[in-house]
């Protein structure tokens, strides 16, 4: 405020007072100018006529008239000619460069010049024109200015002391009013309610404190209203906490009670899987029976689509359940080390069956960028493999499936994003059937499920466990053409490369034959990569440089013609054949091989592969020592069993060894090493899960070791249980001889041997006589189960009913007491014994039992165990009537065996 009275008066004084000094110099000189001008327009005549009548005295005279002018220096009269006819006052050398033709003034600087032309009126103009030129001083103008001037800036100070006298006067008495003000606003702030200001003053200091008091009794007022809606605030807000807390009790017993019923409906589930699954392997154990005997086509035919029912049950319960696990959260993943060449070899050598029913080719490719070692969980990655390979294969009826591996991108340092896609050639998808594809139980259409089966679990379980590993899973398909399923796991790198392998070759020629593309790129690929030089061949027919060895892959859909010519092939061929079959092991057509060689069954897993080119490569060079043996343990605690194992594993360089329980396992392992390891589950003492993990403790070169489980029930969970306690596969009993081959082929890398010799005709129409009930003893079948060998069949028969005796003191030793557990142990032995054995009726009766057993407990009973008693009593009876069917050194086995506790 004080600079504003200040400056703005001084302001507004300094610009009137240049205005007013600027007014009066310009009007000054404009004085001037006239008062000179006028004084000469009036002597110009007069000197012009002196100067033409040439009158100098009157001349001079008039110029010092003209002299006498206050301002005026000097005056010059001058003639074009360049005469000077008067100068007073003034020097020559200002005259001017021409003659003025008016009256001109030059205000130039201090000195004006004035230029008059000296001319006559009404008269005829001089004969050498001449002017007038007056100096003006105007000197005494600019002192009289600056005068002025200074007087102006005196006055404007003296202005300015007075005016900041009284601003600072008036801001010194608002200032301290102010200051009172601010100080009251202050502890109005603070919360000093009662501070008030005193209205006195200048009316608007008083009008500013009446205010201030006003705006602190409206605050003070609106404090009192505050504080009493605070706590009537405080009341409402307390009523509902009490409000909130009894709700929060009603939601924790909610809470509670949803808890509880998740937990009943997980038991419920665990119970309806126990209680679905029960029944379901009693019906698939009879339907096996049932298979080992003599039936009509239209029987068989019904049978086999019992089977087929029973199976797709039991996938249902599966998913039902992983589907229940996964929603609820329950679902864990492991981490460990995989390889994923290892993983897709092991689920396409799971669907491989499948595929050769349906004659497609089933490839795997896994790039050579994907890092050898990675981490993850390989048990459910190996689960969705296996899901969409299957859902592949289930709706393609023709053409292929591909499994492709490859890096999509690096995923950072120490990691990697692999994309796994699953082609195939069969019907395909429309964009609506691809968007509702992954919801749960829901399948492409209605028509589909009619048609080809399944629960539309799988791929919503994929799905979820996919995007439970970090991934994403996608669909691409067209109607007709065939569908691709993709999906990316992100996995830690533990070996980043792999390193480089001894070669298979050293540049020898290898001619291949495959008509199928895929499988040709790859096989190509793979023989390179292994040193050797690839002949491709378009048609089976060798070059004209023989090869060091031929692969060569037979046509789907073998004819009787076709065979002649392949045998007629190989025997013409020069050089080893490693033959590539779209078939199971027992499918495998009978070809020689002449120079050596080997069959082997499509999918070849790669390592599998490899080491039958190595065997093929140097089929003659003779060993300096025989090859290693490979050690194999066969743990059970029936001497029949480990009979029957022991004779399915017979082949060249195979070595057997015996464990009647867990303990007599441990003590064979710590005396040497074995390359694989056949555990029973269920037996006295240490069972086959205790025992394996005793196993796995004892040596680092244990924890490799694969451990297969045998058992005769195995449910979905007790599976998982058992590849989770370090079992890496489970076999059901009785033991299927292709799946046993498979698993030689992927842990040992083992063929499959030649055929025993099996029962004669004669044998086998005398002992599987068309009945409409089940056989006592059936030969045929046991001889099947022996894997061929008709020999074994009589011994394990023999073996069996030596066991009878005692098997009955068992069981009626547990009746007796009513001990369930001992009964179902000896009614266990007993049916795990009949399914290596041709004995279909005391087999059934067992099977039946054991799973009555499992469901119901020792309720109602009584008629199983009588017909179990009474189909003892027959199979003894027939040992009695028929004592030439089992020879003399099978009885005394027998007979040694009676004391045993089978099972």
């Amino acid at each position: 405020m004080t600079l504003w009275i200040l400056s703005l008066p001084l302001l507004v004084l300094t610009l009137a007072a240049a205005v007013a000094l600027y007014l009066d110099t310009d009007w000054r000189k404009s004085a001037l100018r006239d008062r000179v001008v006028t004084a000469v327009e009036l002597q110009s005549p007069a000197m012009a006529y002196a100067l033409s009548q040439q009158d100098e005295a009157q001349l001079d005279g008039m110029a010092h008239r003209l002299l006498t002018i206050d301002e005026t220096r000097g005056i010059g009269i001058y003639t074009q000619s360049g005469m000077t006819l008067l100068e007073l006052g003034r020097a020559r050398a200002q005259l001017a460069n021409e003659p003025p033709q008016q009256i001109v003034l030059d205000t130039r600087g201090d000195l004006w010049r004035l230029f008059v032309p000296l001319e006559l009126l009404d008269q005829l103009p001089l004969t050498d024109p001449a002017w007038l030129e007056i100096d003006i001083d105007t000197r005494p103008l600019t002192l009289a200015h600056y005068r002025r001037l200074a007087t102006a800036g005196l006055g404007l100070l003296l202005i300015g002391l007075l005016l900041f006298v009284f601003a600072s006067s008036l801001g010194r008495r608002l200032d301290s009013s102010l200051r009172r003000a601010t100080e009251a606003l202050q502890r109005l702030r603070s919360g000093d309610l009662p501070a008030r200001l005193p209205e006195e003053g200048a009316p608007e200091l008083h009008h500013l404190a009446w205010h201030i008091n006003a705006l602190g009794d409206e605050l003070e007022q609106s404090q009192e209203d505050m504080q009493r809606q605070i706590e009537q605030t405080t009341t409402e807000l307390q009523e509902s906490m009490e409000t909130i807390e009894i709700k929060n009790i009603e939601l924790d017993l909610a809470h509670r009670r949803a808890l509880e019923a998740n937990r009943v409906k997980s038991e419920f589930l665990a119970s309806m899987s126990h209680e679905i699954r029960t029944p379901l392997n009693g019906i698939i154990g009879f339907c096996r029976l049932l298979g080992r005997s003599r039936l009509e086509p239209r029987q068989r035919e019904w049978l086999d689509q019992v089977q087929v029912a029973c199976d797709n049950l039991l996938a249902l319960v599966n998913d039902v359940l992983d589907f229940s696990r996964i929603e609820a959260g329950r679902l864990e993943l492991n981490r460990s080390e995989l390889d994923m060449v290892t993983l897709v070899d092991e689920a396409l050598g799971l669907q491989a069956p499948l595929a050769h029913q349906k004659g497609l080719q089933l490839v795997g490719l896994v790039y050579d960028d994907v890092p050898p070692l990675l981490r993850g969980d390989p048990l459910r990655i190996r689960q969705v493999l296996t899901n969409l390979v299957h859902n592949a294969l289930k709706f393609t009826d023709r053409g292929e499936v591909v499994v492709r591996v490859m890096v999509d991108e690096p995923a950072g340092a120490g990691r990697a994003l692999l994309r796994v896609s699953i082609s195939d050639t069969g019907i395909g998808l429309t964009p609506q059937e691809q968007h509702d594809l992954f919801q749960a139980f829901r399948q492409a259409s209605s028509g589909h499920t009619r048609q080809y089966g399944g629960s539309g679990l799988g791929l919503a379980i994929s799905r979820q466990l996919v995007e439970q590993m970090g991934g994403r899973i996608t669909v691409e398909s067209e109607p007709t053409v065939g569908s691709t399923f993709s999906f990316t796991l992100p996995l830690d790198v533990i070996i980043a490369s792999e390193p480089p392998q001894a070669p298979i070759f050293e540049g020898e020629r290898v001619a291949l034959y495959e008509p199928h593309a895929v499988t040709r790129h790859v096989l190509c690929h793979l023989l390179e990569g292994w040193g050797a030089n690839v002949v491709e061949l378009a048609r089976p027919l060798l070059p004209g440089m023989p090869p060091t060895l031929w692969v060569a892959a037979l046509p789907v859909g073998l004819s009787d013609e076709v065979l002649d010519e392949w045998r007629e092939r190989l025997a013409s061929c020069p050089c080893p054949v490693l033959l590539l079959v779209n078939a199971t092991p027992l499918d495998i057509p009978d070809l020689r091989l002449p120079n050596g060689g080997e069959i082997l069954c499509k999918p070849v897993p790669r390592q599998v592969l490899a080491e039958a080119l190595r065997r093929c490569r140097t089929p003659q060079q003779a060993l300096p020592h025989p090859p290693a043996s490979i050690r194999v343990m066969v743990v059970d605690d029936n001497a029949s069993n480990r009979r029957l194992l022991r004779e399915l594993l017979r082949r060249p360089g195979m070595v057997v060894e015996e464990a009647a329980s867990g303990e007599e396992a441990l003590a064979l392992a710590e005396r040497q090493p074995f390359d694989m390891v056949l555990m029973d589950i269920r037996m006295p003492g240490m069972d086959g899960v205790e025992t394996t993990q005793a196993l796995r403790r004892l040596s680092p070169a244990w924890q490799h070791c694969p451990v297969v489980a045998i058992t005769a029930h195995a449910l979905e969970s007790d599976r998982a249980m058992f590849l989770k306690s370090g079992l890496q596969e489970v076999l059901i009993k009785p033991v299927d001889s292709n799946e046993l081959e498979g698993i030689l082929q992927r842990h040992l890398q083992l063929a499959k041997p030649p055929p025993s010799i099996s029962l004669t005709q004669e044998e086998e129409d005398e002992q599987t006589q068309e009945s409409s009930e089940l056989a006592v003893v059936d030969l045929a079948l046991g001889t099947r189960l022996a894997n061929g060998n008709a020999g074994l069949a009589r011994e394990l028969i023999g073996e069996l009913i030596g066991t009878l005796p005692a098997t009955a003191a068992e069981l009626r030793a547990a009746l007796s007491s009513h001990d369930e557990e001992a009964l179902l142990d000896a009614v266990h032995a007993l049916n795990g014994a009949c399914r290596y054995c041709g004995a279909p009726e005391l087999g059934l009766v067992a099977e039946t039992l054991e799973t009555r057993l499992r469901s119901r407990g020792m309720a109602g009973m009584e008629t199983l165990i009588d017909d179990l008693f009474r189909a003892m009593d027959r199979l003894k009876d027939w040992q009695a009537n028929h004592p030439t069917q089992l020879s003399s050194s099978t009885m005394a086995s027998a007979s040694s065996a009676s004391s045993l506790n089978d099972k």
